[in-house]
């Protein structure tokens, strides 16, 4: 598009055209658009122009309907709809959406579309209205250093206020989730002829890095006990943390769910929505044929549960077969020995569910419910160290305040600080303690049920590294040596005969 008007100069007598010292101003000259139309027969380039207009929207309304007959999709109709009732008017046409996938998609136009853009003509959304939403979500949470806050950025506040995580700042892969959301809308909107092009189509989004797992090494315990920071959102236990925590929560109920997912790694949503018809004691294997996702609700890592939609796995390698370790099958077993107890004692009021892991009353277990636990027992290891250290507590007073046995308050005292982890992060600890055991990364990524050797090997680098070193060194003790490897006898440097040029067997 572009502005022209009818002023000559004085001089010359020609039209200024674009040079007009005149068209900056709002009130001065017309609106004009310009597009390619298909070649003639004779294959040279066409264009076609339009206008004149008074204002730039009207020109960029005429240059989508144009389009938009262009590509035989019409013009535009509805050109009074807000992007607002647009937005509703799409959700509801949207009946066969996964469960999981419509609440996310309506926390999405809840919470940033409609506040962001719901006030705009359909008709007029462009691709700058568009960055300016992106712009002030990544604003959301952040200081401004000083600077007043843009009226769409109080909006985007004002919406989010009664939500339990409103002053955390957005992550890169959330706004790319929105972006998704708003790319899903808007070619459903030109699909149904009321846009002629999707203005979202071109909008650049921040790269989304994903945060790569970093072992808690001793040097990184220290700096997170002297600051309170992780050192990546993503952190992994060595084998000594993955055991100390397994010995503290060998009495906890849901112990059996920490050793499998420790052990096999389990997805959170696999592990919560096993089923006991999914397990073959006798040929040592359980089947992941499904997930229980968690919703998009609040924070990006940390995820609740509304409602039991039970998915299939995230890719065709998510559907897999996991071997057992012969503890990890007796661990199994002596759990269902324990439900088929509990199932007794509840006796009618047993909530038949069929899940593998669940409440004492048989009832399914949420994905958010079993991180909160799991998060509660590492707090807990801590808070024992802590009310020993600075009040004297023994370890029978600290057992009787916790409900736990000596064993495991013995075992929070004699290990040091246990560093905090995600739930989700025990399942990149069994990686690492599956490769330390095979050296084999086709094995983990079975494991896993990752889709690619490749992504396990890209993901889990800085993990794996550490392994690698173990096992470099391994090979090196393998070789018998009299003195240590870089050390030189000391009457070798004093030896004043030179070598032969050419030892036995090395004739040149």
């Amino acid at each position: 598009m572009f502005k022209r008007c009818g002023c000559r100069d004085p001089q010359t007598g020609k039209d200024y055209g674009a040079r007009c010292p005149k068209l900056p101003r709002s009130d001065h000259g017309s609106w004009l658009y310009i597009h390619d139309v298909p070649p003639g027969p004779n294959g040279r380039r066409r264009r076609t122009t339009g206008g004149p207009f008074e204002t730039e929207t009207e020109a960029e309304v005429a240059l989508t309907g144009s389009l938009a007959e262009l590509h035989g999709g019409g013009r535009p109709d509805d050109t009074g709809l807000t992007v607002a009732r647009y937005l509703d008017d799409w959700l509801d046409g949207k009946a066969s959406l996964a469960a999981s996938t419509r609440r996310s998609y309506e926390e999405h136009v809840r919470l940033y579309l409609k506040p962001g853009l719901g006030h705009l003509r359909l008709a007029d959304l462009r691709d700058h209205h568009i960055e300016q939403l992106y712009a002030a979500m990544r604003l959301i949470g952040r200081d401004l250093h000083g600077r007043k806050r843009s009226p769409l950025l109080v909006r985007l506040l004002e919406v989010r206020k009664d939500d339990p995580n409103h002053r955390r700042p957005l992550s890169a892969s959330r706004l790319r989730r929105v972006h998704a959301t708003t790319m899903s809308a808007l070619n459903s909107a030109v699909k149904r002829k009321k846009l002629g092009v999707n203005p979202a189509e071109h909008v650049e989004l921040p790269k989304a890095r994903k945060p790569r797992p970093l072992v808690w090494t001793a040097p990184r315990i220290a700096a997170w006990e002297r600051t309170g920071k992780r050192p990546s959102p993503v952190m992994v236990w060595t084998p000594q943390q993955a055991g100390a925590f397994l010995d503290f929560t060998v009495a906890d109920r849901l112990y059996p769910l920490w050793h499998l997912i420790a052990h096999r790694a389990l997805r959170r949503g696999e592990a919560v929505a096993l089923g006991w018809t999914e397990i073959d004691i006798d040929d040592d294997s359980i089947y992941i044929l499904d997930n229980l996702p968690g919703s998009v609700s609040g924070a990006d890592d940390n995820l609740d549960l509304d409602g039991d939609e039970y998915t299939e796995p995230k890719s065709d390698a998510g559907y897999r077969t996991v071997s057992l370790d012969p503890a990890t099958k007796n661990v199994l077993t002596t759990w269902q020995a324990r439900q088929d107890e509990e199932r007794a004692a509840y006796g009618k009021a047993w909530v038949d569910s069929g899940r593998m892991f669940t409440h004492p009353d048989g009832s399914r277990l949420t994905p958010n419910g079993v991180s909160q636990r799991f998060e509660r027992l590492i707090t807990r290891f801590a808070t024992i160290r802590h009310e020993h250290a600075e009040h004297s507590w023994t370890v029978d007073q600290l057992a009787a305040r916790h409900f736990m046995p000596e064993d495991a308050i013995q075992t929070a005292l004699a290990f040091g600080p246990l560093p905090p982890i995600r739930l989700h992060d025990l399942r990149h600890t069994a990686a690492s303690l599956t490769y330390r055991a095979t050296k084999d990364l086709k094995v983990v990524s079975e494991l896993l049920g990752h889709s690619s050797v490749h992504f396990t090997g890209d993901v889990y680098t800085s993990v794996f590294a550490d392994a690698d070193r173990a096992a470099a060194k391994a090979a090196a003790d393998i070789v018998p040596r009299r003195h240590p490897p870089g050390q030189v006898e000391p009457d070798s440097l004093d030896d004043p005969t030179p070598p032969p040029a050419n030892g036995p067997g090395l004739d040149l």
